[in-house]
């Protein structure tokens, strides 16, 4: 196989697990087991795990450009204006972005050394799976306290920022997982909790991918360069897809379902590391 086609498994992969609450990390501990790059470095490998995720927030931004961009035109005077409800929206993601910011850029890599392995990332998917399933039949019939982005608060912003934090040091949380089950646990609704998941997104995953980026260097290799801008280009559209699904299908469903695949996941990343990869 070669590593173009590898590049957008990966992207495919990417795509799919960083929007839907199921854990990316999970998913690519599977995946890279039976598919891995030749004739690429480790540090690259590294840097393209989290450089990926660059293109699934363009999608973000490219979705959500008419919630997220603060700079309007009016269109009597031609004069320009902001809008204020937008840039309070973006004071209250970088408030959300704090706690995972500081402690992440502090600890990341005493966090990777520690849980970043197959057992952690297996319980952690089972805890947040059983987690989805308590808290949507506990809110079953409820009606949700936040019904729109406007509505949410510089507390409740925080509270979802803690969340975040929680998916900062274990991997196999999922950073979408663990802010929508923050989101739901004070009285935002499915789709507001998404929808500021995705934007949270935003500042997170671009620095993320920035600090990678620079640590590895701008220079590539022809194979390394088109192994990236591939993997980028499938992530990127299969982003589109996937965020326009989940906003569809949470509008008349609840979260249960991928409740229940993470934990037939966590369970299945168990068996496999545990009892099956060790005879091999």
């Amino acid at each position: 196989m070669s590593n173009i086609i590898k590049a957008m498994i990966f992207g495919v992969v990417q795509g799919i697990t960083e929007w839907l609450p199921i854990s990316s990390t999970g998913h690519m501990i599977l995946v890279e087991e039976f598919v891995q790059f030749t004739d690429i470095s480790p540090r690259f490998w590294e840097m393209f795990l989290v450089v990926i995720q660059f293109a699934s927030i363009l999608a973000v931004v490219i979705l959500f450009w008419s919630k997220i961009f603060p700079l309007s035109k009016d269109e009597k005077s031609g004069a320009f204006y902001i809008k204020k409800d937008i840039l309070s929206l973006w004071l209250k993601v970088l408030v959300a972005c704090i706690p995972a910011a500081v402690i992440g850029l502090l600890f990341d890599e005493v966090f990777e050394r520690l849980f970043y392995n197959s057992i952690s990332v297996s319980i952690v998917l089972v805890l947040f799976g059983i987690a989805f399933i308590v808290i949507e039949n506990k809110n079953k019939g409820r009606i949700a306290k936040i019904d729109s982005l406007t509505e949410i608060t510089y507390y409740t912003a925080v509270i979802i920022g803690i969340f975040q934090l929680i998916a900062a040091i274990f991997p196999g949380t999922s950073r979408s997982g663990a802010t929508i089950i923050g989101a739901l646990l004070i009285g935002v609704s499915r789709t507001v909790a998404a929808e500021f998941t995705f934007i949270l997104a935003i500042p997170v995953m671009a620095g993320a991918s920035l600090l990678k980026l620079v640590k590895f260097g701008f220079s590539f290799t022809g194979t390394e360069a088109a192994i990236l801008i591939t993997g980028m280009i499938t992530a990127f559209f299969v982003s589109i897809v996937v965020i326009r699904f989940l906003l569809r299908y949470i509008r008349k469903n609840d979260f249960k379902v991928f409740g229940y695949y993470r934990i037939g996941l966590g369970i299945l990343i168990l068996c496999y590391f545990s009892f099956i990869l060790p005879f091999f």
